[in-house]
């Protein structure tokens, strides 16, 4: 069984010290620089121009990845404070004899909430298929022989959560161990703590993906090590018991917000608001104040502060049900699904991926971000390939002092600049990617 006060743990990567939560300024705790330390980073700003619902769009209704992941924050840092304090009663030793607080709880699930999506490539979930369908089936099956069995896994099915990974962790221009988080928010940001190879198949909502690509293997051990983590089957650990609190405010928020935001662009009519929401909420609803609303927009908002209110307590209290069974390893499913509305939330979802995920203007938008994508890693793998082999053509050469005058690629073997290259695009916000693609094309011209 994991023990809670090596999950909280607040050792960073380098430290030859340990770090006690007794000595620490409560003015600035270690969990909150971490929190600072991403809302700062590039890699978080870039966030602003990515696809959350809607590609591209330009309406005020829709939700960025960036405010998609501060309000994701808001919700984790609810959910971890709430279940901290019941914790907290449960094991007051950690209090007493430690010096954690039920707020600490909070700052870890904050800020792991916070990057949750900060190593998603451009176009949402396209521009994962994107990368992964260029290595498998495109051009880029020809890199195949040159590469392990592992670092080819890791290209075929690209993985946000694995590049978030290496994005917070990766020493670069001399920024040793990137943004130097604690070990807890670490943990707790890994949703699926396995890598991608051995393949595995299983059910287990921490294991029905991979969380961290072959390179950063050895760091992840050193985190999981330190955390206490147990390995099992000698593909995955034990996930950190606040990535579940992190999981259920992505959960709360995607099925709340995005069904918010589909109403407000009309893509949902707006008695569904009323006749979904209200299945959650119905003791809640002061119907004058919501009649006394005039306008769609705020009546939807008043139904989804109260909708993730709900769904909120009702998160923390199936987590603490099932506390010692996560610590063992054994949930095996998202918290959200222990919802006494599970129902309802599947019905919220379902008019959401009919709606909203599957209308045309979301394909549309998909289909180029796909194109994009494909397009800029065969143009830049090209160059790249092209220059270490000494057969780079002026196209090369310009590609590379226009695009990648910053990529040091020359000492690194081919699977290293690979998924480096991969990792960069993914960087990239969906303007940008757009903008390269457009010049590689000639359409800015």
């Amino acid at each position: 069984m994991l023990d809670w006060e090596q999950l909280l743990s607040l050792k960073r990567l380098g430290d030859t010290t340990k770090r006690l939560r007794k000595e620490q300024d409560d003015t600035r705790l270690g969990f909150e620089v971490d929190y600072d330390r991403i809302i700062f980073s590039s890699a978080f700003r870039s966030l602003q121009d990515k696809t959350q619902v809607i590609p591209l769009s330009k309406t005020d209704f829709v939700h960025t990845r960036l405010t998609h992941s501060l309000e994701v924050s808001v919700v984790g840092r609810s959910l971890g404070r709430q279940a901290g304090k019941a914790i907290i009663q449960k094991y007051p030793h950690l209090e007493k004899t430690l010096g954690y607080q039920f707020s600490d709880f909070g700052a870890i699930v904050a800020a792991a909430a916070l990057a949750h999506d900060i190593g998603n490539p451009p176009f949402g979930h396209s521009g994962e298929k994107a990368i992964g369908a260029f290595f498998e089936r495109g051009k880029g099956q020809r890199f195949k022989p040159e590469i392990s069995d592992w670092a080819y896994q890791d290209l075929v099915k690209f993985e946000g959560n694995a590049n978030g990974f290496k994005l917070l962790t990766e020493t670069k221009h001399g920024s040793f161990g990137g943004l130097r988080l604690s070990y807890a928010t670490l943990g707790a940001f890994t949703k699926y703590p396995r890598a991608s190879f051995p393949l595995e198949t299983s059910k287990h909502v921490s294991r029905k993906k991979y969380g961290v690509f072959k390179a950063e293997k050895p760091l992840f051990d050193e985190v999981a090590d330190e955390l206490g983590l147990q390995y099992v089957k000698n593909t995955s650990y034990f996930r950190h018991p606040l990535a579940y609190l992190v999981e259920a405010a992505d959960d709360i928020c995607y099925t709340i917000i995005d069904f918010e935001d589909g109403i407000n662009l009309g893509l949902i009519p707006e008695e569904y608001a009323l006749e979904y929401l209200s299945k959650l909420i119905n003791t809640r609803i002061d119907k004058d104040k919501y009649y006394k609303l005039s306008t769609t927009k705020n009546r939807v908002s008043y139904l989804r502060s109260l909708a993730i209110g709900r769904l909120i307590e009702d998160a923390v209290e199936a987590f603490i049900q099932n506390e010692e069974k996560i610590r063992c390893g054994e949930l095996d499913k998202p918290l959200i699904e222990l919802s006494p509305y599970k129902a309802q939330i599947e019905d919220i979802i379902q008019i959401s991926i009919k709606n909203i995920y599957q209308s045309q203007e979301v394909l549309e938008k998909e289909t180029v971000g796909f194109r994009v994508i494909s397009e800029i890693l065969e143009h830049f793998s090209q160059a790249i390939e092209n220059s270490k082999n000494d057969k780079a053509n002026h196209f090369d050469k310009v590609i590379i002092k226009a695009f990648l005058k910053d990529f040091e690629f020359e000492n690194l073997d081919t699977e290293s600049w690979l998924i480096e290259l991969s990792s960069r695009i993914a960087s990239l916000s969906d303007s940008k990617a757009l903008e390269i693609y457009k010049t590689l094309s000639g359409q800015n011209l």
